[in-house]
């Protein structure tokens, strides 16, 4: 019985120290203990969900109810009649001259610049590339898609464009909008013109950067922006030294067809110390003395430029992209760009065609003064054309007529000039309307007609389709 009378005086004393630290606890810990002690007996005691009274319906009262369900469209309603649903059909190479729904035209559409799409050297050299390698490659580069063409082709490239690397993609949208997020990552800042390209607009969408817009072409409105973001820096250092700041422009802008100022970009990249990324789609093969594009054009040292990137798909009038640069910079985007890293690479009989493009380049470069001087003579021509008005420099192969005065909605000012380009597709001459995913775009250009010149065009075909677009405007939008 002693060790009975022993336990039963232990726990009297611990009675007794669990009341004296009740009394000696401080209040707002005595309260948050009352708090946790009432929400732990609601949860036991209260239900996890309340029960839904329902009703149950009858069969009929279940199809009555189906037959009235209508469910919403997974696409807004369209016309039968969209531009969209009704594409001209072409027949035969689209050189400068072009089958249009059966129809012989000449080509003022197409992007063929050099003429080197029915090039018998490029034609020949893809046909030798298809015999030997097929029609595909089945694999992305890293995964037994790299062929002996595609590293002669980027080694080319480098060597043409004076750089110490090049990378190439199998599809040119993809090339610049992989790029973009190659490098650029949430928390970083791009400067970027808003006369921007769609693949662009793509490339800082995927990026998830913070973007700022400046005023197309306007270094006062772009240096602003660098000023302000220069003073928020200062405010917050640690946060500005982990920030990646980007400058992104076109060399040749697509959308209006107005050269970027470079000279003046690279005192701003130096001056507040962003990184230039140069898309040069438009301008390669069109601007400087080889073709070398904007930078030469100006003068400019290549080194200067971050990253520059074109496609193929223009003066090459092959398929694909590239970008080139200093070493370091190109190859992140052998393990980060995902167009080149997910998607099949560049059939090597277009990565020969592109080859034997470039050796046509360096072997004639007269071949650019003769395409300038074609530019400059259309541009001359199209001059003054009443109720249009020409956007775009007098060297660049695409510009873009459009109207003078609005009638009032973009619906009706579309619709005028299809009707320009109706009238001189049917009378001998194939233009087009630059279009745009108007929902899509960040900032939309306005509805234009887009003439584009190629080397292969006559000056009496030149003036001949100026001429006819004169006609058709006076016809259609003075009547």
């Amino acid at each position: 019985t002693g060790w009975r009378s022993k336990m039963a005086a232990g726990q009297q004393w611990v009675l007794v120290e669990m009341v004296q630290a009740f009394y000696e606890a401080p209040a707002y810990h005595l309260i948050l203990e009352g708090i946790l002690i009432l929400w732990i007996v609601r949860l036991l005691f209260s239900k996890t969900y309340k029960l839904q009274e329902r009703s149950d319906l009858t069969e009929k009262e279940k199809e009555e109810l189906i037959e009235e369900w209508q469910p919403e469209p997974l696409v807004p309603p369209m016309s039968k009649d969209h531009p969209a649903l009704n594409n001209n059909v072409v027949s035969g190479p689209p050189t400068h001259n072009i089958v249009v729904n059966g129809k012989k035209c000449i080509n003022l559409a197409s992007f063929n610049f050099l003429g080197l799409l029915d090039n018998e050297k490029v034609k020949n050299a893809a046909l030798t590339s298809l015999k030997k390698y097929g029609v595909g490659t089945c694999g992305p580069r890293g995964f037994y898609g790299t062929f002996d063409v595609h590293l002669e082709l980027e080694d080319r490239i480098a060597k043409f464009m004076r750089a110490e690397e090049a990378i190439i993609y199998s599809y040119g949208f993809a090339t610049i909008a992989s790029a973009i997020p190659a490098y650029s990552k949430r928390g970083d800042l791009v400067f970027v013109d808003e006369a921007a390209c769609f693949a662009i607009q793509k490339g800082l969408q995927a990026s998830r950067s913070s973007i700022k817009y400046f005023k197309h072409n306007d270094m006062d409105d772009l240096e602003r922006l660098l000023k302000e973001q220069d003073l928020e820096d200062q405010k917050n250092p640690r946060k500005a030294r982990v920030t990646r700041r980007f400058l992104l422009v076109e060399g040749l802008y697509m959308n209006t067809g107005c050269i970027c100022p470079l000279p003046e970009l690279v005192k701003l990249k130096y001056k507040y110390k962003v990184r230039i990324f140069l898309e040069e789609s438009l301008s390669f093969g069109v601007l400087g003395e080889h073709g070398r594009g904007v930078t030469e054009h100006f003068g400019v040292n290549i080194d200067d430029i971050d990253l520059i990137s074109a496609n193929m798909e223009n003066s090459l009038a092959s398929i694909g992209g590239f970008c080139c640069g200093r070493s370091f910079v190109i190859d992140h985007q052998r393990l980060s760009g995902q167009g080149y890293c997910f998607s099949a690479s560049l059939p090597p009989m277009l990565a020969s065609a592109a080859i034997e493009g470039l050796s046509i380049m360096e072997d004639d470069p007269d071949i650019f003064r003769l395409l300038s001087q074609k530019c400059h003579r259309i541009y001359s021509a199209l001059q003054g054309i009443p109720g249009l008005k020409l956007v775009g420099e007098s060297f660049s192969p695409a510009s873009h007529l459009q109207l003078a005065k609005s009638r009032g909605s973009r619906e009706s000012d579309v619709k005028l000039l299809q009707e320009i380009v109706d009238y001189c597709l049917n009378r001998g001459i194939a233009l087009t309307q630059a279009h745009y995913l108007d929902k899509e775009e960040k900032y939309l250009p306005p509805p234009s007609v887009r003439v584009v010149v190629t080397v292969e065009l006559t000056e009496e075909e030149l003036d001949m389709a100026a001429a006819l677009i004169k006609e058709a405007s006076e016809c259609i939008l003075h009547q």
